[in-house]
């Protein structure tokens, strides 16, 4: 048999904003189709009609184009193998629950909540399997005209797997290696319910990777114990040359290392855990998401991929080419990745100083004008270059440099108390003839002659630095007094070294 090509699928349920785990997941897939030449496909799975969020898979369409995870097929995108929505494949589904129900490996079963939830008190630990199905109401115990009856009656069931026990099910893991597990701690899983007539997660799931072609299905550590039934289902339909190779990823930890990362985790230590910004439709809430908080999408990327992969050496900053090349399922971990999202701002932090100052102060200007300041961007491309090495965030630059754009009304009470000596007015007043006096007004020829200058009155370079920088800045703060000066022009640094000399007098 010819080597197939590499089909890998990601296949989000719609049923609120996507988790950065799963965007990881997301990403895993993307780096290994394109490593293999292979396709992306981007399934939706909303066979569970009670969870249904309006938005939400816009939503995950939108955050991986976003962060430059792009399909080559799916919805959204089209293929040669749709629908790619689940709930759009009933008819398919239909035919293979037949399928399974005429081969006996499936059964149909007419137990009602209540009844479950009975057998639930009066067994511990009950499960619908080998053991306990014969004392259920199903196809296995009734008659079959009752069984007609019933559905001809309207009656709601659903279709049961027949799980057969102590049968050892081998599970070939590209990252765990060989998974054994016994079927008799399997139940007999739903496959499919009348209620509404889609079929749950494991029927769809493999009826439409083997339809799809999918090669290889890499997914998260949760998925894992469902493994073993996919591995007979494979089997019942007959599909086990066909059947794809699984990966389990490991979880997202909690920055403390213990437990699942959740939405809680980011709300408590104050980052986001959404790619983007999600407004929930029933409830109003807003989360956070990392574009709204400033980071840039190869920041993320280049974050997620090393949390429970590594490319075999000690490079950390990877473009989604280096990763592409890069990436190898065995070097994926088998523990859980702790999500250190310090190191996320790191991350940010690179990619920010790796950008142009034009780029930056593009994305800057707006937030300058939020304030009410009006400046060219020229301006704002030279403050962006002196402060963009001190944040981790474009919108940290307000904060960090607005002395650039707004005089100071007010003076730290530390800094001057610190700072300002009782010459330092008189001091001053000299240092603004020097400025006064200088052309051309740049920073090495300013800086030269009026250290020349202090060093010729025998002044502490230090007492008029500080004392300058506090006028200009309103506290101690900012890059080299020069560059500050340099960049307000001599009228503006003159004009606020006065305002000083006559407040602080």
């Amino acid at each position: 048999m010819s080597e197939r090509k590499v089909r890998v699928r990601f296949a989000p349920s719609p049923t609120g904003p996507l988790h950065i785990g799963g965007v990881r997941t997301a990403l895993y897939n993307y780096l290994f189709a394109k490593q293999h030449g292979g396709d992306f496909i981007l399934r939706i799975e909303d066979t569970d009609s009670q969870r249904f969020v309006p938005g939400a898979e816009a939503y995950i369409i939108e955050a991986l184009t976003w962060l430059g995870i792009r399909f080559d097929e799916g919805v959204g995108f089209g293929g040669e193998y749709g629908p790619y929505r689940q709930s759009e494949r009933r008819d398919i589904y239909k035919k293979h629950v037949a399928q399974l129900l005429e081969s006996g490996h499936a059964y149909i079963a007419f137990d009602t909540p209540a009844e479950l939830e009975e057998k639930r008190k009066a067994i511990p630990n009950f499960q619908y399997d080998a053991s306990t199905r014969l004392h259920m109401t199903n196809s296995l115990t009734l008659p079959k005209e009752e069984v007609e009856r019933r559905i001809a009656d309207g009656q709601q069931y659903v279709v049961r797997v027949k799980i057969e026990p102590n049968e050892d099910i081998h599970v070939h893991d590209l990252i765990r290696g060989e998974v054994v597990i016994n079927s008799s701690i399997l139940d007999d899983k739903v496959l499919y319910k009348s209620a509404d007539e889609l079929p749950t997660y494991h029927l769809a799931n493999i009826v439409d990777d083997h339809l799809m072609e999918v090669t290889h299905v890499i997914r998260g550590e949760e998925w894992l114990p469902s493994a073993p039934l996919h591995v007979l289902l494979y089997r019942f339909f007959g599909w086990e040359e066909t059947m794809p190779q699984f990966a389990h990823l490991s979880l997202l930890l909690k920055p403390e290392g213990n437990g699942k990362l959740s939405k809680r985790d980011g709300d408590r230590l104050g980052f986001p855990v959404f790619p983007l910004e999600w407004h929930d439709p029933k409830t109003g809430d807003v989360s956070s998401g990392y574009r709204e908080s400033g980071y840039f999408p190869e920041a993320v990327v280049n974050f997620l991929a090393l949390l429970g992969w590594n490319p075999g050496n000690d490079q950390e900053i990877l473009s989604m080419d280096e990763l592409i090349r890069l990436f190898d399922l065995s070097r994926c971990g088998k523990s859980g990745a702790r999500f250190d999202y310090e190191k996320g701002k790191w991350f940010n932090h690179h990619y920010l100083q790796e950008k142009s100052d034009a780029e930056l102060a593009q994305l800057f200007l707006p937030i300058v004008e939020s304030h009410g300041v009006q400046a060219t961007p020229a301006y704002v491309e030279k403050v962006v270059g002196l402060m963009k090495s001190r944040v981790n965030f474009v919108k940290e630059l307000w904060d960090t440099c607005a002395f650039f754009f707004v005089a100071p009304a007010a003076y730290d009470e530390k800094t001057r108390k610190k700072r300002w000596k009782a010459d330092s007015a008189a001091r001053l007043t000299e240092f603004i003839e020097q400025l006064r006096q200088h052309e051309p007004f740049d920073v090495e020829s300013t800086e030269n002659a009026c250290k020349a200058w202090i060093e010729s009155k025998g002044y502490r370079l230090g007492d008029i630095m500080n004392a300058a920088r506090l006028a200009l800045v309103g506290e101690g703060k900012g890059p080299g007094l020069f560059d500050i000066t340099e960049a307000l022009g001599k009228e503006e640094s003159i004009r606020r070294l006065q305002r000083a000399i006559k407040i602080l007098k």
